[in-house]
């Protein structure tokens, strides 16, 4: 494991918690916006939009974006 491995997975946790906060803030949104929200339609949606972006990046680092960040 590279010194980079080793410093994402000492982070793992922490990412993935704040990904879940951000799934769960704008979840609460939807319902302070939307009366009588759907939830788990919502959740779906929520989720292919987080993944869209996701596949973007994925896309990004293809490309070259992030090489010099």
């Amino acid at each position: 494991m590279d010194i980079i491995e080793k410093e994402l997975n000492s982070r793992k946790d922490e990412i993935q918690n704040e990904v879940e906060l951000l799934f769960k803030a704008n979840m609460k949104i939807t319902n302070w916006d939307v009366a009588e929200a759907d939830n788990a339609k919502a959740a779906k949606i929520l989720l292919e939009i987080m993944q869209e972006k996701l596949d973007m990046m994925r896309g990004d680092i293809l490309t070259g974006k992030y090489d010099n960040y």
